[in-house]
C-alpha cells in the first residue's frame, strides 16, 4: 500500500483506520478502504476486466498534476498513455493516468483554469 499511502497524502486524505489486512482513509465526511481478502483470487486488479476501471481525484491547477506526475515513479506508479499526456481525457481536459504495479489505475485531473 506503500505507493497509494503516498497518493493520497499528497491528495490531502488522512489515514483514518488500520488492520492486518487493510488501511482506510478520509478526506472531509468521505473515506476511501483498500483492503486484501483472505480469499483473495488474484494478486493483479484487471482495470480492462468488467468492474473498477479506474478511480479519478481532483488535484487541483495543472501545476500540481504536473509535481505529482513527476515524483509518481519514486511511488511505484507509471505514466500511461505518455504519448497524449496531459490531454489524454480530451483536448479540454488536463490530467494524468497513472498505474500501479497491482494493476490499479487513477486520474488525476486539474481543476478548469
Amino acid at each position: 500500500m506503500h505507493g497509494w499511502s503516498w497518493l493520497l497524502g499528497e491528495l490531502g486524505w488522512t489515514p483514518f483506520q488500520e488492520w492486518p489486512a487493510g488501511r482506510s482513509w478520509r478526506l472531509g465526511p468521505t473515506y476511501l478502504v483498500l483492503e486484501e481478502s483472505p480469499a483473495l483470487s488474484g494478486r493483479n486488479h484487471d482495470r480492462l476486466a468488467p468492474g473498477l476501471n479506474h478511480l479519478a481525484f481532483h488535484t487541483g491547477p495543472p501545476a500540481a498534476v504536473d509535481r505529482l506526475v513527476e515524483a509518481a515513479p519514486a511511488h511505484g506508479w507509471t505514466l500511461l498513455f505518455p504519448d497524449r499526456h496531459p490531454h489524454a481525457g480530451g483536448p479540454n481536459t488536463y490530467a494524468a493516468y497513472l498505474t500501479n504495479p497491482q494493476g490499479y489505475e487513477i486520474e488525476l485531473t486539474a481543476s478548469p483554469t
